[in-house]
C-alpha cells in the first residue's frame, strides 16, 4: 500500500483503469489529518455490483462504510477503483461485503470500522450483511446508515 505523501500516489491525478481483481486493486492511504480527534468517515456505493458465482448474472448492493481513523485515511479515487474491480468478481454477496471489510481493515488499521451491504433481491430475498471491526471509540458519533429495508412495491 502507498502512503503519506501526495506525490507518491499511484491513481490520484492518473488516468487509471479499473483492476480485474479485487486482489489486484491496490488501496492507497493518506495520514489522518486529525489523528488527535475522534471523528467518523462514511463512504457510501449506492451502486455496487459483483458477479453470482453460480450464474454468473450481476448483483446490485447499497454499500455503507463507516469508520473512525488512526493513522491512516484510504485515499477516496484508489477505493472508487478497488470497489469497481467487484464488477468482474464472482462470490456470493456474504464474501464481498465481509472481504471489503476485512481488507479495509488490513490496510488502514482503523480504530473501528463497520460496512453494511444492502444486497438487492436476487431469487425474491434481498440479503444485507453486516460486519464489524472492534467498538466505535467513545465519545463518538455513531449515526444510522440511513438505508431503509427493502419494501418492494410497498
Amino acid at each position: 500500500m502507498n502512503e503519506t505523501r501526495y506525490d507518491k500516489l499511484g491513481q490520484l491525478g492518473q488516468n487509471t483503469n479499473t483492476p480485474n481483481s479485487p486482489q489486484e486493486a491496490k488501496l492507497e492511504r493518506v495520514a489522518n489529518p486529525s489523528p488527535d480527534t475522534p471523528y467518523m468517515i462514511r463512504l457510501v456505493s449506492p451502486e455496487f455490483t459483483s458477479l453470482c458465482p453460480v450464474t454468473g448474472q450481476p448483483d446490485f448492493a447499497h454499500l455503507v462504510i463507516d469508520y473512525a481513523p488512526d493513522k491512516w485515511i484510504v485515499e477516496s479515487k484508489s477505493l472508487k477503483l478497488y470497489l469497481g474491480s467487484f464488477r468482474n468478481h464472482g462470490d456470493f454477496h456474504e464474501a464481498c461485503t465481509v472481504g471489503i471489510g476485512k481488507r479495509l481493515v488490513q490496510e488502514l488499521d482503523p480504530l473501528w470500522l463497520r460496512i453494511g451491504g444492502y444486497w438487492f433481491p436476487r431469487g425474491g430475498i434481498p440479503i444485507d450483511v453486516f460486519y464489524q471491526h472492534k467498538t466505535p471509540p467513545e465519545g463518538l458519533w455513531v449515526p444510522d446508515q440511513g438505508v431503509a429495508p427493502y419494501r418492494g412495491r410497498g
